[in-house]
């Protein structure tokens, strides 16, 4: 153990990456210095956040931290591998075009008029008044995409081998990236709210990170919540594979897909605890992921290599290196087109916050963690969606 300035004992923690956030590593510390803290870690791609920072990684004791789970609980990507040729896209591209921009809808309190029809809405929403209350509204965005960093997207999948139990080759590909919902963030801020109200005793710098015990009824409700929003975030995932998979008269030949923004029960030695990962990619040994770059920029098929020093985890995409108000200031659409020029990328609707250039180089981020996950294959975007600026700007841009 190590020890801060007030001499509280700090929970060991290990830092991959390089030039990192100072205030993601300031935050890294405070998570490590409650009292219910084990260990963590931070992913390379880690910035600031709300109480843990996103590639934030932290195994406690007993409790589970609703901000370190994250705002966007279970948030998660998905990629289906078509059976339609790569060298069809370019033929078929307003097919493409067409299927991202009506099989899904994208930006803060979108929905559905008429709700899909899903098994996740036969789950149990009963087991408490405010679940309940969240669940017409979430059937109303089953299928939806968030604002953000959230996107829906056909790329170029490269294999060079056959780890994935397929042909090497060029194959084309559907990725998406969204998660809970308004479900999901009223979730997370009323037991947040909750856990603030229980521990008083926690200074400033501490108040996010809150914690509830898992032997109290709030504890157990906060996680059974989670889990149903895990279920519903793999729910908005299916529905819009499918849908575009139908619009296009596709199947899919392999499913790949893994939650962040969650907590799992996970042994540590002989000693179970509480391991949340919040933009943090499960790397168990054998495990396999994806981890996304940019619009610009290609993503990963991975497999982890289960690194219990990062408490078998990697980082969950490229990372933010300026925030969102700097990109707006810094960039405007010029900048924008021209690099996806370059990279042969068309856009279909984004913010300008979403620059590619707000983002760190995925490379750098791969190259920095050798030691949790090996590459299987790269993902290369052509046709990006995501929520039309007007949108994002009416709701604000304070989230991360």
């Amino acid at each position: 153990m190590t020890k801060n300035k007030q001499d509280q004992k700090i929970a060991p923690y290990k830092i991959w990456g390089e030039n990192l956030d100072k205030e993601a590593i300031r935050q890294m510390e405070d998570a490590c210095s409650l009292p219910v803290s084990v260990k963590g870690a931070l992913m390379p791609d880690a910035h600031q956040g709300y109480g843990l920072p996103i590639g934030g990684v932290l195994a406690v004791d007993g409790a589970v931290i609703p901000y370190a789970v994250g705002v966007d609980i279970a948030c998660r990507v998905k990629m289906s591998i078509l059976d339609i040729p790569f060298a069809d896209y370019e033929k078929r591209r307003g097919i493409f075009k067409i299927a991202l921009e009506t099989e899904t809808r994208f930006g803060v309190g979108e929905s559905f008029s008429r709700p899909k029809e899903h098994r996740v809405m036969d789950e149990d929403w009963s087991f408490c008044h405010h679940v309940g209350s969240l669940k017409n509204k979430a059937w109303k965005q089953l299928g939806t995409s968030g604002a953000g960093n959230h996107f829906a997207e056909f790329g170029r999948l490269l294999l060079e081998n056959k780890d994935l139990g397929l042909e090497k080759g060029e194959y084309l590909a559907l990725l998406t990236h969204s998660g809970s919902r308004g479900a999901g963030a009223d979730i997370a801020k009323h037991y947040s709210a909750l856990a603030k109200r229980l521990h008083p005793e926690l200074p400033k710098n501490l108040n996010d990170l809150a914690w509830l015990d898992l032997k109290s009824s709030e504890g157990r409700e906060y996680w059974l919540a989670m889990e149903l929003m895990g279920k519903y975030s793999g729910a908005n995932h299916d529905i819009i594979h499918q849908g575009i998979l139908n619009h296009l008269g596709a199947i899919s030949v392999l499913t790949l897909e893994n939650h962040h923004n969650f907590a799992w029960k996970s042994q540590l030695g002989s000693r179970e605890v509480i391991v949340h990962r919040k933009g943090a990619t499960p790397a168990g040994k054998g495990v396999l992921g994806v981890i996304p770059g940019s619009m610009a920029s290609p993503g990963f098929v991975v497999r982890g290599l289960g690194n219990e020093a990062s408490l078998c985890s990697a980082a969950h995409g490229a990372g933010r290196k300026m925030s969102r108000t700097a990109a707006i200031k810094k960039f405007d659409w010029s900048d924008i087109t021209q690099l996806l020029v370059e990279r042969g990328v068309t856009l279909i609707s984004a913010g300008i916050d979403e620059a590619p250039m707000a983002y760190k180089c995925i490379e750098a981020v791969m190259d920095q963690q050798k030691d949790l996950v090996e590459i299987l294959a790269r993902f290369d975007p052509k046709l990006v969606k995501m929520a039309p600026p007007d949108r994002y700007a009416r709701k604000g841009r304070k989230r991360k």
